[in-house]
C-alpha cells in the first residue's frame, strides 16, 4: 500500500491552516474557505481520520479565535448557539469532499463546491430558524430564515469557489513544480 509522504501530509495541512486563516482576517461577510477547507482536505488526505480531523480541527481553532477574541462582546458564551449546527454542515461538506477523492477535476471541483455551498446553507439556516425564536416554526418561518440568508448565501459561493481554485489549484501547481512534494498514493 502507497503511503502518502510526510511531506505532502504537511503541505496539505498548512493549505487547510491558510484557509482557517481566512476566517479571521477581515473579509466580506460570509466569504471566506470554509467550505473549501473541508472539499480539499476530504478530497486530498489519505485517510479518513485525517480528512475529518484535520479540517474539523482548523475549524474549531478559528471558532475559538473568532467567538472568544474577535467577536467576544457579541458571545456571552464559548461557542455560538448554532455551532453544532455548522459542525453539522461541515461533516455533511466533508461527505461532498470523499465522493472528490480520485475524481478531482476542475468541473468536478466546482460541482462539488457548488452542491458544499448549497448544503451549507440549508443545514446552516434550516438550525437558525429551528433556534431562533425570530422566525414562526412553520414553513412561513423557515422560507423567512432562507429569504434572509440569501445575500450570505451568494458570498458563500463565490467565497468557496474562489478559495477551492486557491486550494486545488495551489496544490496541483506546487506539486507540479515540486514532484517531490506529490503524493505517492492517493485515497483508496
Amino acid at each position: 500500500m502507497n503511503n502518502q509522504s510526510s511531506k505532502n501530509i504537511v503541505l496539505l495541512t498548512l493549505l487547510i491552516v491558510f484557509a482557517a486563516l481566512s476566517r479571521i482576517i477581515p473579509h466580506y461577510p460570509n466569504f471566506t474557505a470554509v467550505g473549501a477547507m473541508a472539499l480539499f482536505g476530504a478530497a486530498q488526505l489519505r485517510h479518513q481520520w485525517q480528512a475529518f480531523l484535520i479540517p474539523i480541527a482548523a475549524l474549531y481553532l478559528s471558532d475559538l479565535v473568532i467567538n472568544n477574541i474577535i467577536y467576544a462582546g457579541y458571545y456571552d458564551q464559548f461557542t455560538w448557539q448554532i455551532s453544532p449546527f455548522v459542525y453539522l454542515a461541515f461533516l455533511v461538506v466533508l461527505g461532498v469532499g470523499l465522493v472528490l477523492r480520485n475524481k478531482v477535476s476542475t468541473a468536478n471541483v466546482v460541482k462539488a463546491s457548488l452542491a458544499a455551498s448549497v448544503l451549507f446553507f440549508l443545514v446552516t439556516n434550516t438550525a437558525s430558524w429551528w433556534v431562533d425564536p425570530m422566525y414562526t416554526k412553520n414553513g412561513m418561518g423557515l422560507m423567512t430564515s432562507y429569504l434572509a440568508a440569501l445575500p450570505f448565501f451568494w458570498s458563500t459561493v463565490a467565497g468557496d469557489l474562489f478559495y477551492c481554485g486557491v486550494l486545488f489549484g495551489g496544490y496541483a501547481w506546487v506539486q507540479e513544480r515540486f514532484p517531490q512534494l506529490a503524493a505517492s498514493g492517493m485515497p483508496d
